[in-house]
């Protein structure tokens, strides 16, 4: 028994060899919708070239144009279990985190600022909502977030 199924497996199936006759019909020829696009194609119109950036106010600054970004922080920070405090006037809340050069700083209601190498630019972008302005200066950013 066992050797009957292992000789029929061999040859080709009837189906088999109906797609294969089917297919060596149909090898070079190439449906008529194909032929009638490629026709049209030829004829066709190049289109109209048009700007499609956005306008200025609405592009986006590339990370290269950016030298940093900062936000406000008004709750404590907390990091390790351990709430953050300025190191120089013991203040707890109200930071402006800052982000540039892959760094992040913490500067405190007074203007003092601190490296804080337990925060990352992943924790920065994961908390940091859309950025709202661009400004040329430091102290123009300073001066839109009340500062």
């Amino acid at each position: 028994m066992f050797h009957r199924i292992r000789r029929r497996a061999k040859e080709p199936s009837q189906a088999q060899q109906r797609f294969l006759e089917l297919s060596a019909q149909l090898q070079g020829r190439v449906p008529s919708e194909v032929e009638r696009v490629r026709v049209d194609l030829e004829y066709a119109k190049p289109a109209a070239v048009v700007d499609d950036f956005l306008p200025s106010e609405l592009r986006v600054l590339s990370p290269d144009q950016v030298a940093g970004r900062m936000m406000s922080w008004k709750l404590p920070l907390v990091l390790d279990g351990e709430m953050v405090a300025c190191s120089e006037c013991g203040t707890y809340r109200d930071w402006l985190i800052l982000s540039t050069r892959n760094q992040i700083w913490l500067r405190c209601q007074a203007g003092h600022q601190q490296p804080e190498p337990r925060l990352d630019t992943a924790w920065y972008n994961r908390h940091a909502g859309p950025a709202d302005a661009a400004h040329a200066t430091f102290e123009d950013c300073l001066r839109h977030l009340g500062r």
